[in-house]
């Protein structure tokens, strides 16, 4: 039986997340033993591990990656502490920079895994730990997001690109941005779409929840997501300032979700007057009851590997809308069982309207949704491949 190491940061609520937690529910068991390393052992997803899955003791060096600098300190890792300091100075700002930075100056102080492994999987970027600190035949890192859009230190990720095996892409647009921004990568890269169970995702739906307007005259968007600036909520608010404008009073738009830009889009709410109409839901381990209620699913987003909640919405036989972010048409079939429109808060209030007034078309897209097999279990099947190599 193999032996398969997957590693990831945290089971925080999020698309990538949810991903990884379908992915290990669909695992073979009977063919391959897999560990679980989690850099950090929290998150609302903690609970839905299955219990085939070896879950690893969590590391005390490893788990300061998610704590604030201060609170490693206080943990007595002076030298991980010293080691973000110098991260945060390199990167002047730069978050995603300084996570790099942050792996250069601490792998000294990372202890190395001690099992050897016929295949180690790195499921979040930066893939240092599985890259560094793992001993495996074959080393995967997966590709999430459009690498286009993100601000990295180009020579520093391409030494750590080069030391994998194979490189993992969610969608094949997502797998040519990445080599538009990284050419001269010489690694196989294969397109692993995102796994998704329907029938979990039903039966997670017909959960009751009473914070979701039911008021029969209002038009209901909903959106799934971290709130940053990828996702875009920020031309989501401006949108619907616009169509209030336009004198569509009865749409409301309701986000699920949590992050670091909370703040400025309640100051952005207040600032549009929209504090009855656009909603911040907070955290939901469970979104999908919320789906199931929308008249419409938005993803508003500025960029995306591959949204994992659009293929959800889609699951649950709702009409979905997504802005024409570069990886767009690899998200759905425009027309078909989803509706692309221009990324601008125009855009997305043009788009709305559109779907708003065009109830022939919206229910299209919902039939066409539901009459669609949207379970791609046998996705598993070229990682499975590549494994019994």
């Amino acid at each position: 039986m193999k032996k398969v190491l997957i590693s990831s940061f945290d089971l925080e609520i999020g698309g990538v997340e949810r991903s990884l937690i379908n992915m290990l529910n669909s695992f073979d068991y009977e063919n391959y033993d897999v560990d679980l390393m989690l850099y950090s052992h929290t998150g609302d997803f903690m609970n839905l591990i299955p219990n085939k899955v070896n879950f690893l003791k969590e590391s005390d060096d490893y788990r300061t990656i998610r704590m604030p600098i201060s609170s490693t300190f206080k943990n007595h890792k002076y030298r991980l502490g010293i080691g973000r300091l110098l991260a945060r100075r390199k990167a002047k700002g730069n978050g995603i920079s300084q996570m790099q930075y942050m792996w250069k100056y601490c792998l000294p102080y990372l202890p190395k895994v001690k099992q050897k492994y016929d295949v180690a999987i790195s499921f979040l970027w930066p893939h240092y730990c599985v890259t560094e600190k793992v001993d495996a035949d074959i080393k995967i890192g997966w590709i999430h997001t459009d690498y286009t859009k993100i601000d990295t230190d180009v020579e520093m990720d391409i030494k750590m690109w080069q030391k994998l095996d194979y490189i993992v892409a969610v969608s094949e647009e997502c797998k040519n941005a990445f080599l538009m921004k990284y050419p001269n990568i010489n690694k196989d890269i294969l397109v692993i779409e995102n796994i998704t169970s329907p029938e979990l995702i039903k039966k997670l739906s017909c959960e009751e929840v009473n914070d979701f307007n039911n008021d029969e005259n209002s038009f209901n968007v909903l959106s799934v997501g971290r709130y940053s600036d990828a996702k875009g909520f920020d031309n989501a608010i401006k949108a619907l300032r616009i169509l209030h404008d336009r004198g569509y009073k009865n749409i409301k738009w309701y986000v699920v979700g949590y992050g670091g830009e909370e703040e400025m889009y309640r100051k952005l709410i207040k600032e549009n007057e929209l504090e009855d109409s656009f909603i911040l839901l907070g955290k939901r381990t469970n979104p999908y009851p919320y789906m199931k209620k929308c008249d419409l699913y938005a993803q508003p987003s500025r960029y995306e590997g591959k949204a994992v909640t659009v293929g959800e919405a889609q699951i649950l036989g709702k009409a979905v809308m997504i802005t024409n972010y570069k990886t767009a048409k690899s998200q759905l079939k425009d027309g078909i069982d989803g509706y692309i429109t221009e990324l601008s808060a125009e855009g997305i209030a043009d788009g709305i309207e559109k779907l708003y007034n065009d109830s022939e078309l919206r229910l299209r897209l919902e039939q066409n949704c539901l009459n669609s097999n949207y379970s791609n279990e046998s996705e598993l099947d070229k990682l499975y491949k590549i494994i019994s190599k």
